[in-house]
């Protein structure tokens, strides 16, 4: 069974920086696609970025379009750990941030993804 644990959200001011991290145990770590996700209180959960695994599209990037520019997804596969580098927040950002594994190797807003985190919550002050 693969287990995802996220780590890294808190509070920060608007303009600020965080960076997320997700570790992905449990599972051939290289071979899943990885995916960040967020819900904020009242809204569905939406789709914040993606990287497929280096089989399928060599590690391809994929942003919503009110991330991109500003967030930065990446991986260290020896580490079994997906990063989310958030730059220039806004008090739209606030979410709790989920990672998700998806058994694929693909990554997007269209992709299955079986294995979640519990999240970890970002909030932005203005």
């Amino acid at each position: 069974q693969v287990q995802v644990v996220e780590s890294g959200g808190g509070l920060v001011q608007a303009g600020g920086s965080l960076r997320l991290s997700c570790v992905a145990s449990g599972g051939t770590f290289s071979r899943y696609g990885m995916g960040w996700f967020r819900q904020a209180p009242g809204k569905e959960r939406e789709f914040v970025a993606g990287i497929s695994s280096m089989y399928w599209s060599g590690g391809g990037t994929y942003y919503a379009d009110s991330v991109k520019g500003r967030f930065a997804i990446s991986r260290d596969n020896a580490k079994n750990t997906v990063y989310l580098q958030m730059n220039s927040l806004k008090p739209e950002d606030t979410a709790v941030y989920y990672c998700a594994a998806s058994k694929t190797g693909r990554a997007g807003s269209w992709i299955s993804h079986e294995y979640w985190g519990q999240g970890t919550q970002v909030t932005v002050s203005s």
